[in-house]
Formats: C-alpha cells, structure tokens, sequence
C-alpha cells in the first residue's frame, strides 16, 4: 500500500469556484479509480488560488485480475453480429460458450500497475472537468479540441509512493515540481512524497489546506477586533471567500473617515463586504443597536515588513473613493423626492404583456388600498398569529385610526415602494432596492408607516426572513405578491417543473406566511375573484390601456378559476412545502381543500392541525376506518353519491353528495322506520343524532378540535352496527336505511374534512 498525491497547479482559480472544484475532483478521481477495481483508503483534498490537491491514502499497487463475462448474439443470428461481438471481446469464435444458442465471451483481465491506471485517469478527469467557466491559451487554442481548463494549467505532480507517475496532458508533463507563495519564495519545490507535501508547501508560505486558513483568518480577525474594542460581525461567507483569494493570510486591520457613517450602514457594509472583500466592525459596547465602527480589516497575501502598514493605508485610499460614490449617490437621490424618481418608472418594462414597473405600480396601489377597504388587512389584524396565540394589541401608531386614513397610507405606500429602482444607489447596490426607498422617504418627511412599508413590502423573501406585521406593510406587500402571482397565471407564464424564471413559488410562500402570521381571514377563491376587477380595471381610455385591460379581464378569471391548474391549487400546494417542515401531513391538507369552500389558509390550517391531532389517536384510527369502510360499501351501492376521490373526475369545490339524493335521504329518515331497527343500527342513529348538531357547532365556533371530540363519539357505535349489522339485507328497506345511515356518517364526517383524502 502506498499514497498518491495529485497537484494540478495554474493561475488563479475564482475563489467562488474552490469548494465544488475541490468535491469535483475528488468524485471523479473515485469514479476512475472505480472503474479499474481501484479504491483509495482515505481521500484529503487541498484548494488554494493556484492549484487543486488531492492525496489517495492507502492505495494497492497493482489491481486484481478480473473475469467478465459477456452475452453475446444468438448462435443463429447473422455473421455481422456475431463479427461485432468478437471485436468488442477481443476474442475469436472458438473461445466463445454456446449456451442453449446464444454465445457468451469470458474475458480474463490480468492485474495492472496502479501507476498505469493513474497514468491514464488523470488526463481523462483533467479533459472532463466540469468547470463552470474554463479557457483555452496559448497556440493550441485555435483548436477547438485543445485542452480547457479554469486558468492555464501550468503543473501537474502526479507521485504514486517517492516515485513519478508518467504522463503528459499536451505540453504539460507530471512531474514533482510545484510553485510556492509568489511573493514570498523564489525557484521550485521538489516535492518527496504525498506525505511531505503540505509541510514543503507551508515552509514555501503556502497553506494547502482551506479549512486552517479559514481558521486563521476568523482567529486573527476577531482578536483584531477586540483588540480594537470592536467586534467583528460574523460573515463565514466572507471568510470562506478570503480564505480563497489568498494562500498565507494575513488579516490586518484599518480605520475610515468617521463621516462616512452619516451614510446608510447597509450601504457601508455592502460597500466593504461585496466591493473590496473587506470584513465589517461594530462597536463593542452598542453591538445590539448594530452601530457600526469606522473600522474594517482586509485580508492580506503576504507577511509585510512594515507590518502592514502600508497595505492598510492602499486598501484605506481604495475604501475611501468607494465610499465617497456611495455618499455621493445618497446625497443626490435624496434632492429628488420618491413621487418624482417614481415617474420614470415608465421607462422599465415589467413584462412584455403586462407594461411597465409603472403599470405595476398601479395595480399594486388598487390592490394595497382595496385590501384594507375591504378589512382584509386591518390595524386590529396585524400580529393575530393563525399558531393559537391570542391577537396583540392594535398598534399604537395606528391607534384610531380611520380605514380610510389607513387605506390612504397603504395607496401612498405602494405607489412609492418601487421608486427607489432608479435611483443611483440601488442602480449601484441592486441588494439595496426596497431598504433605500425606505431611507429616502423618511429623509423626506413621509410618514413613518410609508416609510417602512416601502422599506419592508419585498418581505417575507426567503424562509428564514422576518415577517411584516404593520397593517400598512402588509397591505402592500400582500398587493404586490398577489399582482405578481395573478397577472403571470393570467398570461400563461406558471411554474414548469423545476423551471420558476418569474419566483412565482417563492411569492406564494411569502403570501401564505404573510397571511399565518398575521392571521388575515378571508376566502382565497373570493379574493382573488374581486381581485381581477381591481387590477383589470381601466386607469384611461388611450388605446394601450385598454389593450392591457382587454389581455387581463376576461383571462384572469379562468386562469384563477379554482382547479387543479389555478392559483388556489397553486397555493394548496405551496401550503403543503410550508408546512412540511412543521412536520404538518400533506394529505390532510387535501382533506381541509377537498371540502369545497374552506380556502381561507388560517381556517384550513387550524383544521388540519386538530385533524393531525385527532387521526394519531385510536379513536381517530379507528374512525377513519370505519368511514373508509362505509364508502367502499356506498362507492359499490350508490356510486352517484361517491366522494370526489371516488368519482375521480369532479372537480375540487363540488358538493361531495348529490343534492338530490341528499333530499331522499333526509326525507326518508324523517319518516318512521318501516320495521324494527336492531340494538347496534339504533345505537348507531341516536350516536349521529347527538354528535352531528355538536360537531356542526363546533365548526361554525371554529372549535376544531371540540368538532373532533365530538366525531370521536362515533367510534365504538360503527364499530357495533359493522359488527352486528348486515347492510345489505335481501328486504330493500332495510338495505335502503342502513345505506342512508352511511350516508349519514360520511357527511357528519366531512363537516371536518374528506376523509377519503387521508393516507392510511
């Protein structure tokens, strides 16, 4: 057994790029090594700026010999194939089995060197190596079948043990001669072996392993910090990053103009950590207020003899002209008030069929004002979490407030939330849009609700992201999530497989948790209905309006139509990611939806959670098969009467039975019994008798759990009459009653859900 280390060294690889490199190398060397009955011990992998690393620990040195057997044609077939077969084997005709007419080819493959197997994998990796981005050089590359690589590849060591692994990928041949730090060492190493590489390299200032200059970088740039009395916000990205762009790092710390801070910290921080790379620092002592220090540290590659001292002032001169941008685009954006920077909105074009940003601004200030006019999202609402917690008190800043003051800041909110895309400084910081509109609307005096819902309105944007609670905030940022949603299902443009160019899914989670959180109580269905005459409502009579007007009135409805392909649906399904992780039960929320008509998200999910609750029990266990017993027999005998699940064709939204066997059945058992019921069929009527009005009042006070309480009642009585009762008895009004008794225990049953719809 014995080691190989493989170095493939060249100019410098994008740090963004190292990790997966790093992973990629080491799957496909496995891969190859695989495919020769090869397998290393223990892999190490190494990346730095100028090369990729790996050691195979353990390797044999040679493979075993190995026998394949291979089926051939028929001993019928034609000649041609049977001359194909023997090609492909390397055999002739008298080597071959025939086995019941067909040949088989047993080929015997002898050991080989593991150098040899080496000496032809590393060119394949190297010619396969799935780089996001690579190059070709030099006068080979006028070839389009010349080798690529990230950067020009410059040197490959390739040592199996002490020894050189011979091969050569065009002009570059392995050997065991590497480059140590640029700066810090002149000529070649020759490395010995696998086991002396990473100290060679370190005494030439190169530290080989990512993961220890990470460690270096952090340790020193927090003991920096402290020694400053700062603190270093935490950013293992950033680390990771300089970690990749150096090889001996250096952390140093530096000091900025303090006037800079009279800028947006956001913008600060963007400025450091995305532009120049830099870490930032905030004051020890205000660390929970987020102040930030005029302070930053940068990374260096090199030991310097001045301790630093002039890299810091460079890197200084550098920040200060960034910064000096950033100051320079607030201070100009903020002599044009939001209304005016809003107007050249115009000139973007949101989509080819639905206009401009500024035609989406329309829609979303309808929306944002219609939503709180019709007390969808109201002062008293925001904070009512859909998780069981009591409301919280109506919001101080909007306390007595008018719906019609609120809907005012909600219209002023929207129409000014998108302005901030043309101003320098988002034209600059992209990452900013939203933040800075914020920042500029308070500088201009607007209202503090305005002010933070333009700053918040693109919220909730991932799972992790803090949730709107202001009833302003949410107006607007529910309006511009549902004009996104419905405008793009209008057109056609839904989601596709994994294909989701426009972050429709993405908006339709960030609905869901804005309504949750905020228990906003309405029916999706209806919603998005009155919805369709807000945003398709026409703003003029020019021509292009009405041409817009005509593309969204009219395709919006059937779009949004309730349905397996519409945005209920859509948001069905979005629910159940949602609440995967809550480790909430897909299937019962197809129950909740599959009731018709239950499509506000607070009320479904109330339901499923006490569905959850009740169908782990015994009781819920065996209720549900109970039920699942009583419509197989109804699915056989009155086929007419099936649950959607059974008929399998009527859509979502439609009444589980039919109206007018319904009536029959409420008819007949008014009536008096046409003869003597037996104990277990009575027991079973008086149960329903007492659990259905319970349930059904527990339904309409949204007790779902008190609504499960009382279904549970209806155990051990179906239990009982399955036991004792034949349902279909030969006399037909007994077979008709007990029918309609089962009836009865389906429909008592979906007051809470279609239990049809559960797994199990």
């Amino acid at each position: 057994m014995t080691d190989f280390l493989l170095e493939l060294r060249c100019e410098e690889i994008p740090a963004r790029m190292q990790a997966k490199a790093s992973e990629d190398l080491a799957r496909l060397f496995t891969e190859k090594l695989a495919e020769a009955g090869l397998t290393p011990g223990a892999l190490t992998s190494y990346v730095t700026p100028r090369r990729l690393a790996l050691i195979a620990h353990d390797l044999p040195l040679a493979t075993q010999a190995v026998s394949e057997e291979f089926k051939g044609p028929r001993t019928s077939a034609p000649p041609q194939a049977l001359e194909g077969f023997l090609r492909k084997t390397g055999l002739t005709q008298d080597q071959l089995e025939d086995r019941d007419g067909v040949w088989f080819a047993t080929v015997e493959k002898p050991g080989r060197a593991t150098a040899d197997v080496l000496a032809e994998a590393i060119p394949a990796i190297v010619r396969a190596f799935p780089w996001p981005k690579s190059m070709r050089w030099g006068d080979a590359s006028l070839s389009t079948e010349s080798l690529r690589w990230v950067r020009p590849l410059q040197g490959i060591i390739a040592l199996l043990g002490n020894e050189v692994v011979p091969f050569a990928i065009e002009d570059v041949i392995a050997d065991r001669v590497t480059a140590g730090h640029r700066f810090h060492f002149d000529g070649r190493i020759s490395v010995e072996s696998a086991k002396t590489y990473a100290a060679q390299l370190r005494a030439a200032h190169v530290i080989v392993d990512q993961d220890e200059r990470k460690a270096i970088i952090e340790t020193r740039a927090n003991a920096l910090a402290a020694e400053a009395g700062l603190e270093l916000i935490p950013d293992a990205g950033l680390i990771a990053e300089n970690a990749g762009l150096t090889e001996w790092p250096v952390p140093l710390l530096g000091r900025f103009d303090p006037a800079f801070l009279e800028v947006p910290p956001e913008v600060i921080q963007l400025t450091l950590r995305i532009n120049q790379k830099y870490f930032v620092l905030r004051e020890a002592n205000d660390s929970e207020a987020g102040a930030l220090a005029n302070a930053f540290i940068c990374t260096a590659n090199i030991e310097a003899k001045d301790g630093g001292r002039a890299i810091v002032e460079g890197n200084g001169k550098v920040l200060a002209a960034r910064l000096s941008d950033a100051r320079f685009f607030w201070e100009q954006d903020k002599k044009t008030k939001l209304e005016d920077h809003a107007k050249k909105l115009s000139r973007i074009t949101f989509h080819e069929k639905l206009g401009t940003v500024a035609d989406k601004v329309e829609r979303v200030a309808k929306l944002a004002r219609w939503l709180v006019e019709s007390d969808i999202v109201t002062p008293a609402k925001a904070g009512v979490s859909s998780e069981g917690s009591a409301p919280s008190p109506e919001m101080p800043a909007f306390a007595g407030m008018t719906k019609e003051e609120l809907a005012d800041l909600a219209e002023q909110a929207a129409r000014l939330a998108k302005a901030d895309l043309v101003t320098e400084m988002v034209g600059e910081f992209p990452e900013l849009q939203g933040l800075m509109g914020g920042y500029y609307a308070r500088a201009e005096g607007l209202p503090d609700a305005v002010a933070d819902a333009i700053r918040d309105h693109y919220k909730p944007v991932g799972q992790g992201d803090e949730v709107p609670t202001a009833p302003v905030t949410v107006a607007v940022s529910l309006a511009d999530k549902l004009d996104t949603l419905m405008c793009f299902f209008a057109i056609g443009e839904k989601p596709t497989g994994s294909k989701d160019p426009f972050a429709l899914r993405r908006a339709a989670l960030s609905v869901i948790r804005l309504v949750l959180q905020n228990g906003l109580r309405f029916s999706l269905d209806d919603t998005l209905e009155a919805m369709t005459d807000v945003i398709a409502a026409r703003r003029s009579d020019d021509g292009e309006e009405q041409h817009r007007r005509d593309i969204l009135d009219g395709v919006l409805l059937s779009e949004i139509a309730t349905g397996d392909a519409g945005l209920v649906w859509f948001f069905v399904e979005r629910l159940k990611v949602q609440q995967r992780e809550a480790g909430v039960r897909h299937d019962l929320i197809d129950a909740v939806f599959a009731l018709g008509g239950e499509d506000d998200l607070c009320r479904v999910l109330a339901r499923v959670k006490a569905l959850q609750s009740f169908v782990t029990t015994e009781d819920g266990t065996n209720l549900l098969a109970g039920y699942k017993r009583a419509a197989n027999i109804l699915k056989k005998e009155r086929p007419e009467t099936g649950t959607q699940s059974d008929a399998g064709e009527e859509d979502p939204g439609e009444a589980l039975t039919d109206p007018d066997v319904a009536e029959a059945i409420r008819v007949h058992d008014a009536l008096p019994p046409a003869y003597t019921l037996e104990p277990a069929e009575a027991a079973l009527i008086a149960a329903l008798d007492a659990a259905e009005p319970r349930a059904d009042a527990a339904v309409v006070a949204e007790d779902f759990e008190g609504a499960m309480a009382a279904l549970a009642g209806l155990r051990a009585p179906i239990d009982a009459f399955f036991t004792a009762v034949t349902v279909n008895d030969p006399d037909p009004a007994k077979r008709d009653s007990r029918l309609n008794l089962l009836t009865r225990i389906r429909a008592a049953v979906h007051k809470v859900a279609d239990f049809s719809r559960i797994e199990g």
